[in-house]
This record gives C-alpha cells, structure tokens and sequence, in this order.
C-alpha cells in the first residue's frame, strides 16, 4: 500500500508565485509521509498564449534541478505535472514535459506531450500546437509504488495510447491537466473513469483549476480512481491537496477476476494497428 499525494492549483503566469506553492505543498506532502506527490499540467506556468513567446518561461534545468533536490530533501517522489522544455529544432518553440522523480532526487522518467490540444468550440478556441511541438514517444518506468505510464491532459482522449501503456506494464498511469471548464464538465471524470476501467489501472489526476488569466480557465476535479473505476479522492474546486491509497493487491484482483487483456481478439483488438 502507497500513499499519494494530488495537488489542485490554480497556476498563473507568475513563475515564482507558483513554485513557492508548489514547495509548501511538498512539504506538507512529506509531513504526511506520502510517497508519491503529483502536480497539474502546466503547474509553474500558465495564461494566455502570450505568455510562451515573452521570454519568461524559465530554463528547464534549473526548474527540475530545484524539484530534484527537493525530493531528496523532503524524501518524498514527484511528479512534475508538466513544464516547458525547450524545443532546440525548433526555435521558439517548446515540448509540454512531465517529469517523474524519485524519492532520492533522480529522474525516473520524462514524457513528451503528444496529443496537442487544437480546438475550435463554441466556448473555446484554442492552439497548443502554436507554441508546443508533440512529443513521439509512450513512457512507462519502474518506480517505488508500481509501474508508473506517463500522459498528460488531451492525451486522455485516445485510449490507445493508454493501452500501450498497460502492454508496458504499467499498474498506475498519470493524467496532469488543464482541462477547459467546457469540456470539463462533459468530460473529464467520464473519460478518466474508462481509461482506468477499459486498462486496470490506478489513474492518478492532478489538474489546474479556475481563473488564470483574463482569456483563460480551468475546470478543476482533480482524482484518484482506481482499477475498477471507483473514485478513491476527489477535489471538486479550490486550491488543495487531495491523499489516496494505491493497493496493488486490489488491482491484481479486479485482473484476475476480470481478465480483459487476455481475452484481446488478435486482428480485432490489435491496438498497435490502429
């Protein structure tokens, strides 16, 4: 059994701000001897598009190097939701970068957003991909509390994804987000709630809420949910920090008493040839 920690932000664009929040909120994870705290998408930086082209998106080695020592010194993992990584084929540009760490500060395993979030809704009009370039690759790695997939927010929507990240092995998959307040409340809980169902797994869900900027919001519900779909923790709103039991053995019982991965039809449910 493993504790894990959640955060609810409601990030802007004032990078200090949002990191002296993000620490207190270690350290209150580490006075809860939690072993696993896990931030938003976005969590020291967020507003409008503005905001990536102004030069105040700070280097992402001296942001991790800060995360990695205080890991280390809080003895707690962590998961950095997500931060602007620096795209240098690309000029200008950036990769949407989650960011697991380890207990004793070292980095278990990066992740490359690489769904981006391209919408024109009646609410919403929005364009990750004019400053973010999309990441190639699924990452899943061993880690003290299981085996822990990476994804973050839009990635949501395309469940294989997410069955490659159980063919890989992992038990508990990571969903960081900045989910619009729209597609929120249509969505969100409802599409966390089948990629932990439709793949055994815990889903750990950390996500930005409320009012960012004048142009920009978030819709919050930040949760736990475990293999079988059941909400375990749940933040509707505000800014707070939400704990939650990961149980293995739980989830090596929902596998075997419902074996879906075994009765996969080859040809049918390749989702590799999808």
């Amino acid at each position: 059994m493993s504790s894990v920690a959640i955060v609810q932000m409601t990030s802007t664009a004032n990078f200090e701000e949002n990191l002296s929040k993000a620490l207190s909120y270690i350290e209150e994870g580490s006075r809860l001897k939690t072993d696993l705290i896990a931030f938003p998408e976005n969590f020291l930086l967020i507003g409008d598009p503005a905001v990536y082209r102004s030069g105040a998106v700070p280097d992402e080695n001296r942001v991790r190097h800060i995360f990695q020592q205080k890991a280390a010194a809080c003895n707690i993992s962590i998961l950095m939701g997500s931060i602007l990584e620096k795209a240098t084929a690309a000029p200008g540009k950036y990769f949407n970068t989650s960011i697991l760490i380890d207990r004793k500060g070292l980095v278990c395993a990066q992740y490359r957003k690489i769904h981006l979030f391209d919408i024109t809704h009646p609410e919403v009009v929005y364009s990750e991909s004019a400053h973010i370039v999309p990441g190639q690759e699924i990452t899943c790695c061993h880690h003290d509390i299981g085996q822990i997939g990476l994804s973050i927010c839009y990635d949501v929507r395309f469940p294989s994804q997410y069955q490659r990240l159980r063919a890989a092995g992992a038990e508990i998959i990571t969903v960081p987000a900045a989910f619009t307040v729209p597609t929120g409340k249509a969505h969100w809980l409802t599409l966390l709630q089948a990629r932990a169902i439709e793949n055994q797994v815990f889903i750990i869900a950390p996500a930005q809420y409320g009012k960012h900027s004048e142009t920009r919001a978030s819709y919050g519900n930040s949760v736990l949910i475990d293999p079988w779909g059941e909400i375990l923790a749940h933040a509707a709103d505000g800014e707070k920090m939400i704990t939650g039991e990961i149980d293995l053995v739980r989830l090596q019982k929902t596998r075997e008493r419902m074996p879906v991965f075994k009765h996969r039809v080859k040809g049918i449910d390749d989702f590799n040839n999808d």
